[in-house]
Parts: C-alpha cells; structure tokens; sequence
C-alpha cells in the first residue's frame, strides 16, 4: 500500500529520530504522539535543533525547508486521533512488553483494517505483539538504529503471521527515508543484538571486576574492531536501563544462556538513576 501519513507513538529517543527522518527524508505527513504535552514539546524543540545541527549548518536544507519539515510533524497526546488516518503507524515506546500489548490491542481496534503496525523494539516478540491485534498479518518489528538520522539500518522483523505486502510495505518505506534494510525471522534479540549483546554485557563485566577502565576498553574496540563509538559510549547513548532491559528479554527468551546473564553492575546503575546521556551521568559524566 502507499503510505502518506505516519503515526509515531513515544516521543523518546528513538520516536522523535523516526519522526525526524520520515518528515525530512521521507516527506511524510507526521503525527508524533505521546502521554503529556510537556514530553511532546520536548521532542518537537530536539527535533529542530537536531535540523538545525545536523542539516541546516551543514548546508543539507535551507532554514526555510528546516522549517517546511516542522510543519510536516505534529505532536498530539489523543492516540486515537493520531492514529485514525495513518497508514504507518510505528511504537517506539520503552521496551516494557505489556505496555507494548496494550498499545498494539488497543491499535487493533482504533486503526485503519489496512494500515501497518510496526514495532521498533529491539528485543520484544513481534509474533507475540500481533497476537494482540486481531490482525497479525499487518505486524512487522522495524527496529532502527540509534540515533535514527545518523544511522543507515533498519531491521525488519517478520512474525509468523506477517504478510509478503506488510514486508514489501516497510522496504518501500524504509527506500524512501534512505536506510539500508535486513530482514530476518522473530527470533530473540534479531540479528544485531543477538550479537552485540553479550559483547556490551562483558565490557560491563570486565569494569565491574577491575580488568580496565570504561575509557581504555571503549578504545581498545574503536582500535582493534574500528568502532565509530565504544561498548560504554553506545549505552550511554543509547540508555543503560534501555541496553539492561534489551539483555534481559533475550536472556529470558533463551532460557537462561549464560553470555547473556546481565551484568550485576547494570542493574546497580539503573538502580542509582545512572543511565547515560539522558540523565547526565552514566559510565560517563556529562554534566560536567
């Protein structure tokens, strides 16, 4: 199907990305949805100074596109409203698997019959998500990457019941808003964390037992691996509790794999409020 408008719900890191890219990139008409107005406000402001950061000072737009994409995005706290003429419509929210149900059962009764339901998690069954739905065959995981505008990669995600014109819906989609796409079955973690997981969950490790420093084992893999970002620098980046959550779910998924048991230390982070960049202080301090 051809999508023109797109409904993104949660007005995080991830949500406000998505939003950005399918407004600037893609030129969709854009509802960004989430619980209060203060965080949507939120989002709108770090979506105009990621324009102006990132494109307009860069000489990618002109001031006056920057402001054209702007009025493409809407913010709204009414879900139904958001989501009744949206023919893509993309949770974003934390990575909590029963609020993840609620929003999908509840989209199963307020959306188009034709629309997509899209998940960006990360680490959530996107079979099980759709068996909320009454309508698993329009249900895919698109999990993008952080930070959306910067990263090429989306992930896409078939649940068992997940139709080839679902599929062919997203890589359409995903074309127009200039990233590279992957498609692999539901499987715990999908393709990157189940590789990346435990390689962040030993670094957490080796700081945790004294082996080095958060800043000596974030260069060694910018070294020797050639990472653009450490272990250390991505979970701040991304959110200690969101990289706690994601090891969790696949630990949980895969019956209890020893390289995925987290890491005590992340718990004791999350626990003290510590979660990277969004607080201020994670492995890292950014206040000062």
């Amino acid at each position: 199907m051809e999508i023109r408008n797109v409904c993104v719900i949660g007005a995080g890191t991830m949500g406000k990305g998505i939003a950005e890219v399918s407004a600037n990139i893609g030129g969709y008409e854009v509802s960004l949805v989430d619980v209060s107005e203060p965080v949507v406000k939120k989002a709108l402001d770090q979506i105009w100074q990621s324009l102006e950061r990132f494109q307009v000072n860069k000489n990618k737009i002109s001031d006056e596109e920057a402001k054209e994409v702007m009025g493409r995005i809407k913010g709204s706290t009414n879900l139904e409203a958001a989501v009744k003429n949206s023919d893509l419509i993309i949770e974003a929210v934390s990575e909590d698997i029963e609020l993840k149900k609620n929003i999908f059962q509840t989209l199963g009764q307020i959306s188009k019959s034709n629309s997509v339901l899209a998940s960006n998690t990360s680490t959530i069954s996107i079979t099980l998500l759709a068996a909320s739905t009454g309508s698993p065959d329009r249900v895919i995981g698109t999990h993008f990457m952080s930070p959306v505008p910067a990263m090429d990669l989306i992930e896409i995600v078939m649940g068992f019941h997940t139709s080839e014109a679902t599929v062919s819906t997203i890589q359409n989609y995903a074309q127009t808003v200039n990233k590279t796409t992957v498609l692999c079955k539901d499987t715990p973690g999908f393709i990157t964390n189940r590789i990346l997981i435990p390689i962040y969950n030993q670094a957490a490790y080796l700081l945790m037992e004294g082996v080095a420093s958060a800043e000596d084992i974030d260069k060694a893999m910018k070294k020797a691996a050639n990472w653009r970002m450490g272990p250390f620098e991505t979970m701040d980046l991304a959110g200690i509790d969101v990289a706690l959550a994601a090891t969790e779910a696949v630990y949980e998924e895969l019956g209890g794999d020893q390289a995925y048991r987290p890491c005590p230390l992340l718990r004791k982070m999350v626990r003290a409020g510590n979660l990277g960049r969004k607080s201020g202080k994670g492995f890292y301090d950014y206040t000062k």
